[in-house]
């Protein structure tokens, strides 16, 4: 254990109406320290009045925010607790609407000193990391996905552990390999995945749940399937055909895609992704009997998508030219999620299904395309 570091219990005192009683009572035993604000790391949000929490709401920051993932999460959680009690981070510059929509500083995750200060200064008691780079990306910078994906968690762990916090890691459909069972993918099994991102995901699974056996961290995660979003622009990953698809349709009309007519892959509405995690992250730590779960939604290939398409825009054209790199990953992957453990567990059931999604999609994007003047296909 690194020195001075305190023992953790599951739940934390601004935390204890969301524990069932037997969590609760374990946390009574636990004593906490206070901590005191300072002016480092301010961003225009940091007041002395912003900085006050109350017992039902926790001090939330999420690293890595201007991903697919983090701007959303955090209006959701701003809804819930308060504007000043979510903190978005990344290490680029936040757009001018992210940064009137509430607090927004640097972190970077590679500097251990830098985010002890923000959890710190600002009495963080939940740790959304999102910083990660995934899978297509990663293999074309394999040094720079290894430091990010893994230095960078080995460094929210320790910070974790040290300040007692609830820490949400997000796992991949990625974390699965070629000798994992696909039809469907159980939450536990033979894993092996053959790319960094999913060796590094699988990596965070382990650590997690070793250190919430060992010291009792507050570990949680999820395994999402492919993430699909209109307010985000693909980032690399193999699922990205699943978003670029519907821009495409409104804008010229042809997706050339990448993978296979017939590449099937688990799939996920963002709506029901942020749900999901706002859910688990809520769930009384009593009724968890893992530490990692799957989520699932549904399962599609390009083929079915771009037929759904048609019924809104017939003109679509689709043509198929194969990745090597992006096929032979999805070719390793399971086909759909077994996520009957988070139904069971925790009470998870999706929303979307194809055909809510893709009329979700083409009207979303078609209404930013149109506030922002450009032509609609």
């Amino acid at each position: 254990m690194l020195p001075g570091m305190l023992f953790c219990m599951p739940s934390a005192a601004a935390l204890f109406g969301s524990l069932c009683h037997g969590c609760r009572s374990r946390a009574r035993s636990l004593s906490f320290r206070g901590c005191s604000w300072s002016p480092g790391q301010n961003s225009r949000w940091n007041s002395q009045d912003s900085i006050q929490s109350t017992a039902e709401n926790p001090r939330i920051l999420i690293t890595g925010g201007l991903g697919q993932l983090g701007v959303g999460l955090a209006e959701i959680l701003r809804k819930q607790y308060g504007t000043e009690n979510v903190i978005l981070s990344d290490i680029k510059k936040a757009p001018p609407e992210v940064y009137r929509s509430g607090p927004f500083v640097y972190a970077d995750v590679l500097d251990y000193k830098n985010l002890r200060e923000l959890v710190v200064n600002n009495r963080i008691t939940w740790l959304v990391h999102y910083s990660a780079l995934l899978s297509v990306v990663g293999e074309a910078n394999v040094a720079l996905a290894r430091k990010i994906n893994i230095t960078g968690l080995h460094n929210v762990l320790d910070l974790a552990l040290e300040s007692c916090l609830r820490l949400f890691v997000p796992s991949t459909i990625g974390a699965f390999g070629p000798s994992s069972p696909r039809d469907p993918a159980p939450d536990l099994c033979v894993q092996r995945p053959h790319t960094i991102y999913g060796v590094s995901k699988v990596h965070a699974e382990l650590m997690g749940e070793y250190l919430h056996h060992k010291y009792g961290l507050d570990f949680r995660c999820l395994r999402y399937p492919g993430i699909i979003s209109a307010n985000t622009q693909p980032g690399g990953g193999t699922t990205d055909y699943a978003v670029q698809i519907f821009h495409d349709a409104l804008s010229t009309g042809h997706h050339e895609c990448y993978l296979r007519a017939d590449t099937r892959l688990p799939m996920m509405h963002i709506g029901d992704c942020h749900r999901a995690t706002v859910e688990f992250m809520h769930a009384p730590e009593c009724q968890l009997s893992l530490r990692t779960y799957n989520i699932a939604a549904m399962s599609f290939t390009p083929e079915e998508v771009s037929t759904e398409i048609r019924k809104h825009l017939p003109h679509l054209k689709v043509t198929y030219n194969p990745d090597s790199v992006r096929q032979t990953i999805a070719d390793s992957w399971p086909v759909r999620f077994d996520d009957s453990n988070a139904q069971r567990d925790w009470g998870w059931k999706s929303t979307y299904g194809l055909e809510e999604l893709v009329s979700d999609m083409l009207s979303s994007i078609n209404d930013k395309k149109t506030n922002a003047g450009l032509p609609v296909s």
